[in-house]
């Protein structure tokens, strides 16, 4: 996806919300084309049926909304890019129609503002941008510490916009339907200044945030494509193609999968020793008692540390947090040097110091991608596909060693292959309401960060839950 940098930019400006009803609607009626075909590399579509559950409650939540008497947002799951289409198809056809049959009068407009990476209009283009900002997008520059403008935009929305607001409370896609990452607490504190901001205002309305699954499924196992897949990968990588006989289909996809980690491992420790003067030793330490398996994840989780070392030692980053954490501070890092703030004028410059910073934003590009590559990786576990050893999951599985691969060699990512059609069920958890839990922590710091805490907690919890 993202594509090779090698010049400095001026700095990224906010892109104001500007939603246009024609747009919106133009956008509705391109929705089932774009979910059923690729419109773009980077959407992998195929999206052929979209089922939904507790709709009612949805709703009913809309009806109140207009009335009034709530403020809610929506947290919903974040596994593919193609998570928004679905949510606007959920908005623009499913809530609709279920309001019709449960006898439930919407007055207005169903949709809702959301916020997006700032990055996605880097990589995809200006039109992305402009087409966001038209259907209520509002940007969010990842990684850093506090973007000002973003969130008093959605602060100010949440409160006063005539619509509700939705968030991935997971800050990013992690390519798997069946593991939630870990959340950032934003949704948990926007949910407690909206009850702030309504109290300073003197106004009633019970502030909710409501929790949505989303999750994929083939319509027909493409266990042929997955065959083609493995087999390209294992090419692509340098890896002989072994025809392995025995044992069922799974147990054999299982097996050529757990080859090819090992001898993709292998050859990235040896990269990162060799080039980068990494100490990654022959052997790690694990528990005696540690399947294969697990000692294989254990070496994956440790190359991807010393990945994001290196990425950290050249921007001067310190280590801190999870590998997502890790990955959004180094994110932010490498942009500012490529995005110049201190540069408001890069035509400006005399062409020796417009040299320097050119040859300073390629190489923070080039060093972003180990970073790039430890994103495709984060929720990665030992036991995923042995759980449930289902085609979906070992597709998932591949198509991020695929992501892996592709970023290594080439400057973009080009699209994903199209292992099959597929369907989408998303669902609607119990709303959870902010303002009972805010009576609690009102004037007490600690009693307020605890709370921010506890709801995040719980909301990934129903999270969970809901894909379990």
């Amino acid at each position: 996806m993202p594509r090779s940098i090698q010049s400095t930019q001026p700095p990224l400006k906010f892109i104001t919300q500007r939603l246009n009803p024609l747009v919106l609607q133009i956008v509705r009626w391109l929705l089932p084309i774009a979910l059923r075909f690729r419109t773009r590399p980077w959407l992998t579509a195929g999206i052929v049926r979209i089922e939904a559950k507790n709709v009612e409650v949805l709703a009913e939540l809309y009806q109140q909304f207009q009335a009034g008497k709530i403020r809610f947002l929506l947290a919903f799951r974040h596994p593919e890019v193609e998570d928004p289409l679905c949510m606007l198809y959920l908005l623009s056809r499913i809530v609709p129609q279920v309001a019709r049959q449960q006898g439930i009068t919407l007055q207005s407009l169903v949709h809702s503002y959301f916020l997006y990476d700032r990055g996605m209009t880097v990589w995809a283009g200006d039109w992305l941008a402009w087409l966001f900002s038209r259907i209520g997008g509002v940007p969010v520059h990842r990684g850093r510490r506090l973007d000002r403008q973003a969130i008093q935009t959605a602060r100010e929305l949440f409160a006063n916009g005539k619509l509700p607001i939705a968030v991935a409370p997971e800050g990013g896609t992690n390519g798997h339907s069946g593991i939630v990452s870990p959340l950032e607490p934003g949704v948990a504190q926007m949910g407690f200044w909206c009850v702030e901001d309504l109290q300073k205002a003197n106004r009633t309305e019970t502030v909710i945030i409501v929790p949505i699954a989303i999750q994929y499924r083939y319509v027909e196992p493409p266990w042929s494509k997955l065959d083609w897949l493995l087999s390209k990968l294992e090419a692509d990588s340098g890896l002989p193609v072994i025809e392995i006989d025995s044992g069922n289909r799974q147990e054999i996809y299982y097996q050529r999968l757990c080859r090819l980690a090992e001898y993709l491992i292998t050859e990235m420790e040896e990269f990162y020793r060799r080039f980068y003067h990494q100490d990654i030793p022959k052997t790690i330490s694990t528990d005696e008692s540690a399947s294969p398996n697990q000692v294989l994840i254990a070496r994956l989780h440790r190359l991807l540390d010393k990945a994001l070392q290196v990425a950290e030692q050249y921007f001067g980053v310190q280590a801190q947090g999870n590998s997502i954490d890790r990955c959004r501070r180094l994110e932010e890092a490498g942009w500012s040097y490529i995005y110049r703030e201190d540069l408001p004028d890069i035509n400006a410059l005399p062409p020796f110091k417009r040299g320097l910073a050119d040859w300073v934003a390629e190489e923070a590009d080039l060093r972003m991608r180990h970073m790039r590559i430890v994103e495709s990786f984060v929720a990665v576990t030992a036991t995923y596909i042995q759980e449930q050893p289902t085609a979906e999951r070992f597709a998932e599985t591949a198509l991020l060693v695929f992501d892996m691969l592709s970023r290594i060699q080439n400057t973009t990512l080009p699209g994903r292959p199209r292992l099959g059609l597929r369907q989408a069920q998303i669902t609607v958890g119990e709303p959870i309401s902010v303002t009972e839990r805010s009576q609690n922590c009102q004037g007490d710091r600690h009693a307020a960060r605890q709370a921010v805490s506890d709801l995040t907690k719980d909301l990934q919890i129903a999270l969970e839950k809901m894909i379990g």
